[in-house]
């Protein structure tokens, strides 16, 4: 029983001390980013355990739009979803 707890001791204290890009990304969960008001999502990509997003400035013909950056995995476990949020 001591060695659980010493498990999920260290556990805890490896998913906590991550950045919320780092523990969706290998963990699995889900997280959410507001793009800055009036910027327009183009692409986005991991490096290492950095998410780079690239936007552009929002014309008038925009709308705004919620997009989803979902991992599939081969074993369909611990898979990341980050959603994107426009804002005028």
């Amino acid at each position: 029983m001591f060695g659980l707890g010493i498990i999920l001791l260290i556990s805890y204290s490896v998913v906590s001390s991550c950045t919320q890009n780092s523990r969706v990304k290998s963990f699995g969960g889900e997280m959410t980013v507001e793009i800055e008001r009036g910027q327009k999502l183009v692409n986005v990509t991991w490096k290492n355990n950095e998410m780079w997003v690239l936007t552009r400035p929002m014309t008038s013909e925009d709308k705004l739009e919620i997009y989803y950056f979902t991992e599939k995995s081969s074993f369909g476990v611990m898979e990341g979803k980050v959603t994107f949020v426009e804002q005028r």
